[in-house]
């Protein structure tokens, strides 16, 4: 292979990413001496949820065609600028995502802040509602979710076809809930334009959901708003909660923050959620 080719492929492309990184900037702990600079290898095959052993033929580039979701679950892991995303995009084949659809990607400055909040729970999620990072408290309280998948990491569809996602809210919250996903739905619909996969979530919640339907009916078009919310969790008890939503204006992904009410108790609650989690998770 020749110089030129050696410093144009994805293993030195994300190994150089690798080196140039440090445990505090993706929210680790360093723990014990280093031999070589950056993460190690098993740190970013952790953060991008593979095997140690597949990201380590990827760097080596004895796995050439990574796919579009494994990039985004790389670049996301990496904390990648959209430059940086799009070129390890190209460089493994693949045409960057368009402009607004990002594909699971998390911009970097929206996971250095998921990494700061070790206190409350957060997450990251698209327009459409598809949760695309989480941190270990929100784990503890929502459970750990299929980042970035279309189905079965969107709050939304979740809401509206799985009665379980409803547990941790209470009743009376329920309706007020779903109406607010709905309009949220209907804004990001308009801003993406007849986005295809809007579309399809749009028709399948049709197809599956009379109550989706109804409040669809309505018409109300409003992006998700900071709110007040009441959960119980199974373990923890109630938990008196502001729902702020920080939006980026790089990706339009939100962070949504569970910040607790001044006077209650939640957040003696969530230091308990942090010491069961890190039980749940074995740390």
């Amino acid at each position: 292979m020749s110089g030129t080719s050696r410093h144009n492929d994805v293993g030195s492309f994300l190994r150089a990413r690798r080196e140039a990184l440090r445990p505090a900037d993706v929210g680790l702990v360093a723990g014990g001496r280093r031999r070589t600079p950056g993460l190690r290898r098993a740190e970013v095959a952790l953060l991008a949820n593979v095997s140690v052993d597949y990201y380590e033929r990827l760097e080596q580039s004895r796995n050439a065609h990574p796919s579009q979701a494994m990039l985004a679950s790389l670049a996301r892991a990496l904390r990648l600028s959209v430059d940086e995303r799009d070129h390890l995009y190209r460089l493994a084949g693949c045409s960057p995502p368009l402009t607004g659809a990002t594909g699971g990607y998390v911009d970097p400055a929206m996971m250095f802040l998921l990494d700061a909040l070790t206190t409350v729970p957060a997450h990251v999620m698209d327009d459409l509602t598809t949760i695309l990072a989480q941190n270990r408290l929100s784990q503890a309280l929502l459970g750990s979710w299929k980042l970035g998948d279309e189905r079965a990491g969107n709050v939304t569809w979740r809401w509206f076809t799985d009665p379980a996602s409803r547990a941790l809210n209470i009743t009376e919250e329920h309706e007020a809930i779903g109406r607010g996903y709905v309009a949220d739905l209907r804004a990001a619909t308009a801003r993406r334009g007849g986005d295809a996969v809007a579309d399809c979530l749009i028709a399948d919640l049709l197809r599956t959901s009379v109550e989706f339907g109804r409040y669809w009916d309505d018409m109300a078009v409003e992006p998700l708003r900071s709110t007040r919310k009441q959960l119980i969790h199974p373990h923890a008890g109630p938990l008196d909660v502001q729902c702020d939503v920080v939006l980026s204006s790089i990706t339009g992904h939100r962070l949504v923050i569970f910040r607790p009410q001044p006077g209650s108790t939640t957040s003696a609650s969530f230091e308990f959620l942090e010491v069961l989690g890190e039980q749940t998770f074995g740390t």
